[in-house]
């Protein structure tokens, strides 16, 4: 998936205001996500993004162990909105991410997360 694609997805999905607004809430949830997984996962996923988006992925991950909701909370502090935007706006980038990468990606990711994580990518936990 093309940048200018994946920045406009997540901007209707998420009902953000504008491509910048859309933008902040992608690369805090990245930022987010990098600190939740272990390894080199974070790299792989970012080498099937575009460059710039992908940043905030690269490098070896946090492998911190933290619940969903602190997972949101994080993403609200970064993007410097309230828990319930950052929530909305999480899931809207979780969901295009799933679009923009291959299933077998998106899977390693999941498999590292938690069942209560499934809401994240718009799927009951288990």
């Amino acid at each position: 998936m093309k940048r200018d694609e994946l920045v406009k997805r997540v901007q209707e999905m998420g009902e953000l205001g504008s491509r910048e607004e859309a933008e902040r809430a992608i690369k805090a949830t990245f930022e987010t996500l990098k600190e939740r997984l272990a390894g080199n996962e974070p790299d792989n996923l970012a080498s099937q993004l575009p460059e710039d988006l992908a940043d905030p992925l690269r490098g070896e991950g946090g492998r911190q162990d933290f619940p969903v909701g602190e997972f949101y909370e994080r993403v609200a502090q970064r993007e410097g909105v309230g828990v319930d935007q950052a929530t909305r706006h999480a899931r809207a980038v979780a969901l295009v991410l799933q679009e923009a990468v291959t299933t077998g990606e998106v899977d390693h990711v999941r498999d590292q997360l938690k069942d209560e994580y499934a809401e994240l990518f718009g799927r009951k936990g288990e």
